[in-house]
């Protein structure tokens, strides 16, 4: 167990074994239902700290305003809170008599996405990665809705305290992207300063209809591992690979070969992704690089199916390295993983069948088979330990209706793959319903467990106090709990209703899986999977509209704070802290210019052309070839100007279409045939270059060519190009003559 772990006491395991908890989804309904009645209060509130959060999101450990706005809430609410728990994390806890700990979870952090939605609200910011590279963010993944439903949901409860007893926590947590963040505040003190909790519950949004709940007993989402590959060559000069070993080569390959590992070692019952969204290597076209840099993203359902990928993927970059005849070993490490998100059955139909209590069966579904996304939300488990923490993680329908039903498909399937889904520039969530649910939703998971007055008491939390993140101020620090028994969750059948359109599974969800030979075991029947069936369409909806008039938050001027209105309660409501969007700081350095032109050049024209609007016989047109490639005119017929390409145009003395002088480019011109004597025969190299006594090669002529300086002559001056006023390599004349360089930043290691 880790140092920073909270053990349960041997009486509460015993009670928890011995005492069963039954909930009644009509009482939580009920008890919901008063709680609900504060929404329409509160919900202006909520929208406008959502459009805030939206508007001037923050990147993962960076969610510095995103968590003094969640602070200053949780603090006028009641809560005792703590900032800075695992860097930018935000802790509150709200002790209300004996009872259950439920904590409530709410990731805060960014992507660094450019938002395309064209919302009034649409975030413009822009910051800095770990890499100190300049980015735009968005809240791309919904974790401004999160957060507001977080800060919401706890309002709520406190403002309904008279409903429910035990202590509520409730977690703000950085760096969900990054899948280190919850890992942090455990780290630092999460259990051990304000207890263990008994039951931990968060939501996400996804692409279902706006206002619907979809939850999944056991595995619901993947483990993931994000890999750093960094293999090594030996550089050199394009034109010589023979003397390098190419590491471009290598990643090449690398890529490749790692999709058969899915195709031809994973078993086809098993799910298995390898995605390479990283690679880099080198910075200019005529310079074969050192070094080659790779990122790789594995996900998988089963850890032995995990490891088999990690094992293969080693093999592979190694072997791959080896074959190129690489002299130095490749690099491999593990920047960040996480395991599979696995819901604990029991607590799950608990929260499910309060939620159709409330919703109705038609906005709660079961998700037929779990998500390949990732999420760090398991830590908070504490998987691996001999009595983990239960929790309950459920999907947030956000996809507007309108959308739904224009987007592709006949089935909810055929649908999910036609709409915006997150990490999309343009994910943009039905404001209104998505919040409404969420607050509906996370409340009703939070009373599930938490005892109601004249009802017995909940589970205990941990058998150790229940210490919060410190006394308010003027407030004496509270008393700690003693140690009660604590009931456990009863087994409670699957909810009936499947996701529409959805098949069901065959045979018995809890029949053993069958026993495939090693290495990799097979992925036993996820725990509590139900069969669902197959329901009707959704109920129809009609057209989402703001609870609130929201030209207050919607106001052009950045630096106007929104006017948030009333607490709902009489006491005083502290809106979200306001100002301007992060913004990105000013470009640093000169703009990139080109090298001023040698003397004596002259601009481009298009004088001489042998034919009106055909290509000069200098340089191309001054502005530029047209769509398709060619002068207007065309070339003329024979290919070539009559005359020849003289010599002090062309940069080797003019290609005539019988090949290159075997001594050289002519004096002046070639004659109009276009074949001087002395040429390859038949056009090529089987007679062609001079050779020295012993058959090599003499150099190329160009580098004895004042014009043309090679590397021994690295300052001279060089001659008017066909491309634009950049300089190019003496070697490299293949391409489009009428082609500007590619702008912008090279690639970088």
């Amino acid at each position: 167990m880790a140092d920073w772990e909270v053990a349960p006491s041997p009486s509460q395991t015993k009670a928890v074994e011995a005492v069963p908890h039954a909930v009644d989804p009509q009482r939580v309904a009920e008890h919901g239902g008063a709680v609900m009645r504060l929404v329409d209060e509160i919900f202006p509130l909520v929208e406008g700290f959502y459009v805030d959060l939206h508007k001037n999101p923050e990147l993962s450990n960076q969610e510095h305003r995103t968590a003094g706005a969640v602070a200053e809430w949780l603090t006028r609410a009641g809560f005792d809170v703590e900032t800075g728990v695992g860097g930018t994390g935000v802790v509150g806890v709200l002790r209300n008599g004996e009872g259950p700990t439920v904590l409530l979870r709410g990731d805060m952090d960014a992507l660094p996405v450019q938002e395309r939605t064209g919302l009034p609200y649409a975030s413009t910011a822009r910051g800095r990665d770990d890499d100190g590279q300049d980015v735009p963010i968005m809240h791309a993944c919904g974790h401004d809705a999160h957060t507001a439903c977080l800060v919401g949901t706890a309002d709520l409860l406190a403002e309904a305290r008279d409903e429910w007893h035990g202590t509520l926590m409730v977690v703000a947590q950085p760096g969900e992207e990054t899948l280190d963040g919850a890992t942090a505040m455990l780290r630092d003190g999460l259990y051990t300063r304000f207890g263990r909790p008994d039951v931990v519950l968060a939501q996400h949004l996804g692409p279902q209809p706006a206002g619907m709940v979809a939850h999944r007993a056991g595995t619901i989402m993947a483990a993931t591992t994000n890999l750093r590959v960094r293999v090594f060559g030996s550089g050199g000069h394009a034109a010589r690979p023979e003397n390098t070993v190419d590491p471009v080569l290598i990643a090449a390959n690398i890529v490749n070969r790692l999709q058969t590992i899915v195709a031809r070692e994973i078993s086809p019952s098993e799910m298995a992704v390898v995605t390479v969204g990283v690679l880099r290597a080198g910075t200019k076209a005529n310079v074969i690089p050192e070094e080659a840099y790779l990122e790789i993203d594995t996900r998988a359902l089963n850890p032995a199916v995990a490891d088999r990928l990690h094992s293969a993927i080693d093999r592979i970059v190694r072997a791959e390295a080896a074959a190129s005849g690489a002299q130095r070993d490749p690099e491999i490490s593990v920047a960040r993983e996480t395991g599979v998100t696995a819901n604990e059955p029991e607590a799950t139909a608990e929260v499910v069948a309060a939620h159709r209590a409330y919703f109705g069966d038609d906005r709660v579904v079961e998700l037929p088979e779990p998500t390949t996304g990732s999420e760090d939300f398991s830590a908070f488990g504490l998987p691996g330990d001999p009595a983990p923490v239960p929790y309950v993680y459920w999907f947030l329908g956000s996809t507007p209706h309108d959308v739904w039903e224009a987007a592709p498909g006949e089935t909810p399937y055929e649908k999910l793959m036609g709409v915006p889904a997150t990490h999309s520039p343009f994910f943009a969530p039905d404001r209104e319903s998505t919040l409404r649910a969420g607050l509906a939703a996370m409340s009703l998971g939070a009373l599930t467990y938490l005892g109601t007055p004249g009802a017995p008491a909940g589970a205990a939390t941990g058998g150790q106090a229940s210490m919060s993140a410190g006394p308010g101020p003027g407030e004496a620090a509270g008393p700690v709990r003693p140690d009660e028994p604590a009931p456990a969750p009863a087994v409670a059948g699957p909810a009936e209703s499947g996701f529409p359109g959805a098949v069901a599974p065959e045979g018995d969800a809890a029949a053993p899986a069958p026993d495939y030979p090693p290495p990799v075991p097979p992925t036993a029947v996820y725990p509590g999977e139900p069969a669902p069936a197959a329901a009707e369409g959704e109920e129809e909806q009609g057209e989402p509209t703001a609870y609130t008039d929201m030209d207050p938050y919607l106001d052009d001027d950045e630096n106007a704070a929104p006017d948030y209105g009333p607490p709902p309660s009489g006491a005083p409501m502290a809106p979200p802290p306001q100002g301007p969007p992060i913004a990105a700081p000013p470009p640093q350095g000169p703009p990139v210019a080109a090298p001023p032109p040698p003397p004596g050049a002259v601009p481009y024209s298009t004088e001489g052309a042998p034919e009106p609007g055909g290509h000069p016989v200098g340089n191309a047109p001054s502005g530029g070839y047209p769509a398709n490639g060619y002068p207007s005119g065309g070339y003329p017929a024979e290919g070539r100007p009559p005359g020849g390409y003289p010599a002090e145009d062309h940069p080797q003395g003019g290609h005539p279409v019988g090949g290159h002088p075997a001594e050289g480019p002519p004096p002046v011109a070639y004659p109009g045939d276009g074949q001087p004597p002395g040429a390859y025969p038949g056009g090529h190299p089987s007679g062609g270059y001079p050779a020295d006594p012993y058959g090599r090669p003499l150099p190329d002529p160009r580098f004895s060519d004042p014009r043309y300086p090679g590397p021994e002559q690295p300052d001279a001056q060089q001659p008017v190009q066909y491309g634009g006023p950049e300089q190019q390599d003496d070697h490299d004349r293949s391409g489009d003559n009428g082609q500007e360089p590619p702008q912008g930043p090279t690639y970088r290691l």
